[in-house]
């Protein structure tokens, strides 16, 4: 299924990570943002090796770019079907002379193509986060981002595919699927860690950042306190969440 023109309402160039990195998005609609950041926070990659990483579905580039940035000794790959998002990314990507250190490809994640079998050593998503039906129908713009055409096991399957055995797996979804997320992740890896994200103190998480390593054996998996984004409702960001929208690294413990 063919997405909207997303061309229409115009484009935005928006600053990341305190105006380090720029990202070419629609002006209206579904627009990036701490979803995009967080993911691309939580991603961590071992010293002196440059690293292949994917994205699922990574639209107009937030999330890889973000993490493009961070982890500036990595090759990071982008999978899109939606053409004008493609478009969208590679704006982003020459925006930031990220050059031939990042690409993006038009493929449908419910195809799991041969030749992609085990070709990086990471993945990572922000799957859609609703089930067509399951929700009141999102603004123009949105669907594409919010409404899940694709089941969420198939996005589990397109990043187990892709990345090594022993690679890691990153996703963030809502709290709610949670149970959904880890009834597909056990049987297919280890090392799963969950770690709740929260808007402000004492309320309920409302997404789930988990983490889990291809093949390995199941082994406990490890839920942590939780990042909490604000000192209070509505209020400043803490210093933790305030450190990952400058561009560090999230620390999960």
């Amino acid at each position: 299924m063919s997405g909207p023109d997303l061309t229409l309402n115009g484009l935005s160039h928006d600053r990341f990570l305190g105006g380090a990195v720029t990202v070419v998005q629609p002006a209206s609609g579904y627009r990036a943002g701490m979803d995009a950041v967080l993911l691309a926070a939580s991603l961590e990659v071992k010293p002196g090796r440059a690293e292949t990483i994917a994205e699922a579905g990574s639209g107009a580039g937030a999330a890889l770019l973000c993490a493009a940035h961070r982890l500036d000794g990595a090759v990071f790959t982008g999978f899109e079907r939606e053409a004008a998002y493609l478009q969208m990314a590679r704006q982003g990507i020459a925006a930031n002379g990220f050059g031939a250190r990042v690409d993006v490809r038009e493929h449908d994640i419910a195809g799991r193509l041969p030749e992609l079998e085990n070709a990086f050593d990471q993945a990572f998503s922000n799957p859609p986060f609703f089930e067509p039906g399951a929700a009141r129908a999102p603004a123009e713009g949105r669907h594409a981002a919010y409404m899940a055409t694709t089941p969420l096991k198939a996005w589990v399957l397109f990043l187990h595919h892709i990345t090594q055995p022993g690679g890691r797996i990153t996703l963030i979804h809502r709290a709610a699927a949670l149970a959904d997320l880890l009834e597909l992740l056990n049987p297919r890896t280890g090392e799963i860690e969950v770690l709740p994200v929260r808007a402000a103190p004492g309320v309920e998480a409302g997404r789930v950042l988990i983490r889990a390593r291809k093949g390995l054996r199941r082994g406990p998996v490890t839920l942590y306190d939780g990042l909490v984004l604000h000192e209070t409702a509505g209020g400043p960001s803490t210093a933790r969440a305030e450190a990952s929208l400058k561009g560090g690294a999230l620390e999960w413990k």
